[in-house]
Parts: structure tokens; C-alpha cells; sequence
């Protein structure tokens, strides 16, 4: 699915929810609500329900009624969302500079790990 320039940008709490559902697929607002208790136990169903009705009138989401409990599912892919949250981060916060997006992260938001997984991509880039 191809992201769009005017795709709506998702609030923190619909990030979690999207999480959700790319991790377990298309699922009902109950499926959902126990999935995302894992992380959040006090979260009430009401609030997923209602979340998952915005997000869907956002355009966030797809609904299939055909189902007595309606199933959703994410309109766009997780790296297209990734993608497009990143880009206006680049703009907002870091002057338009993948580099100093980059740059920030590598000062302390990264693991030795993940260091050495980010050299390994850059030298496989190079060839």
C-alpha cells in the first residue's frame, strides 16, 4: 500500500494500537484490547473501541462490516507510516538533516549492537 502526502498523522496512542494491529493482523476492537492489555492492563476496552472508530473516520484504519464485530486493519503499511512520521520529524526537528537525525541518535540512543549492525549496513552499502 503506498503511503500518500496528505495520509493523516497518527497520535501517540494510535501508534500503540497500529502496532498492535500490524502485529497481529486484521482483528476486532476485542481482539485488539487484549492484545494491547500485554503492555497496558488498565486500558479499558472503551477507550480501544473508541480509539479504533476515530482512527477509522481518520482514514487510519479500513473496517470490514460484514462481520456482526466489525474487523480493522491499518490502511497503510508499517514502514510507510515509519517513513512519513520520520521525514517530518527530519523537517521539524532537525532543520530538513537526516544527518543530524543520525548523528543525535548515534550520541546516546544506541546500543553497542546496534552500532555495529549500523557499520555492517554501511559497509554492505558501500559495495
Amino acid at each position: 500500500m503506498s503511503s500518500s502526502k496528505h495520509a493523516p498523522k497518527p497520535t501517540a496512542a494510535e501508534i500503540n494500537l497500529l502496532k498492535v494491529l500490524w502485529e497481529i493482523g486484521p482483528s476486532t476492537a476485542k481482539q485488539v484490547h487484549a492484545a494491547a492489555q500485554a503492555d497496558r492492563p488498565d486500558l479499558a476496552y472503551a477507550t480501544v473501541l473508541r480509539h479504533l472508530q476515530l482512527m477509522h473516520s481518520k482514514g487510519l484504519l479500513k473496517r470490514d462490516e460484514s462481520q456482526r464485530s466489525h474487523v480493522y486493519a491499518p490502511v497503510q503499511e508499517q514502514d510507510d507510516i515509519q517513513t512519513n512520521l520520520l521525514k517530518d520529524l527530519i523537517q521539524k526537528v532537525f532543520a530538513g538533516s537526516g544527518k543530524a537525525l543520525v548523528m543525535a541518535a548515534l550520541r546516546g540512543h544506541v546500543s553497542q549492537q546496534e552500532r555495529a549492525e549500523i557499520e555492517r549496513f554501511l559497509e554492505e552499502d558501500k559495495s
